[in-house]
């Protein structure tokens, strides 16, 4: 099963001929993902990494069947491609781009409000990694090598930490169903809890891996809702326990404002919600050993 993406999910790349979507689009072809082309205005009816390029998203969805995009699209431009895909009938996008202005985000978000749920197109990122079904499919930046196939699924909004939770699983012999990046940036396409809900419906994650950081609500929203919701094991890792309050740290998103927002408070208030918390980064893998040893 996994979520969002399977080896048969058709994919394009949104920037494909520039340096970044080229280098990555490679990445992917290489891991066994279905990249099926790429949109690059001006050189459509061109072919790049052996796959045709064509002008706008549409054209893609039309001639090569394309489900899935990622955009490689530098930030002043990256909002319109996002809206294109959604407009194109693309089902699941994930936004690379670092830099793209607030209002801009707040702009699609509007935008894809307009789509009958049903018909509304997953958005994860910005400003994140992506999303990898270990064996399956690939649809971001992270080295593939890292993730093995299994039942533990992972949702951060840092890459890196991310990262770390698959190199430690995987050197335990536990693999990963999904890996969903959801991005720093403080306006996301979707929220911890979204994926939350997905892998809840997913009958192969068993274990679900949640890692935030300080600042906005997103967490402990996530954890209520799990509190409610959830039959499987929630285990969560919160980064910036030692950042000092009103610091920016190094995501956009990641700054205390308010009550509820700092690491500390965080982790409280997901222990009070019946989350499990794993101490430190290094202790993520062991953590999940731990509670899948006791299903």
């Amino acid at each position: 099963m996994a979520i969002l993406i399977n080896e048969t999910t058709r994919i394009i790349v949104q920037g494909f001929t520039g340096k970044i979507g080229s280098f990555h689009a490679q990445d992917m072809l290489n891991y066994g993902s279905q990249v099926v082309g790429g949109v690059t205005p001006g050189k459509g009816g061109q072919t790049h990494l052996g796959l045709p390029v064509f002008n706008t998203v549409k054209e893609a969805v039309q001639q090569v069947g394309a489900e899935a995009s990622i955009v490689f699209v530098p930030p002043a431009f990256a909002a319109d491609s996002i809206m294109e895909a959604a407009d194109a009938g693309i089902k699941y996008c994930v936004a690379i781009t670092d830099g793209i202005p607030t209002q801009d985000m707040m702009t699609v978000k509007n935008f894809l409000r307009r789509f009958p749920k049903e018909q509304r197109m997953v958005l994860t990122g910005p400003n994140c990694a992506g999303t990898i079904s270990p064996g399956r499919s690939m649809l971001g930046i992270m080295p593939g090598h890292i993730y093995q196939q299994g039942n533990v699924g992972i949702v951060g909004r840092s890459g890196t930490l991310g990262y770390e939770a698959a190199d430690q699983l995987k050197r335990l012999g536990i693999g990963i169903s999904t890996s969903v990046g959801i991005g720093g940036d403080p306006i996301n396409g979707s929220s911890h809890r979204d994926i939350l809900e997905m892998f809840e419906a997913d009958p192969e994650t068993k274990v679900v891996v949640m890692i935030g950081e300080i600042g906005g609500p997103q967490e402990v929203e996530a954890g209520l809702w799990a509190r409610d919701n959830m039959t499987k094991p929630v285990v969560a890792y919160i980064a910036g326990l030692t950042a000092p309050e009103g610091r920016r740290m190094g995501h956009a998103g990641a700054i205390i404002s308010s009550a509820g927002e700092s690491a500390a408070e965080k982790v409280a208030m997901l222990r009070e919600l019946g989350v499990i918390i794993s101490p430190t980064p290094a202790a993520m893998g062991a953590t999940v050993a731990e509670v899948l040893a006791k299903l």
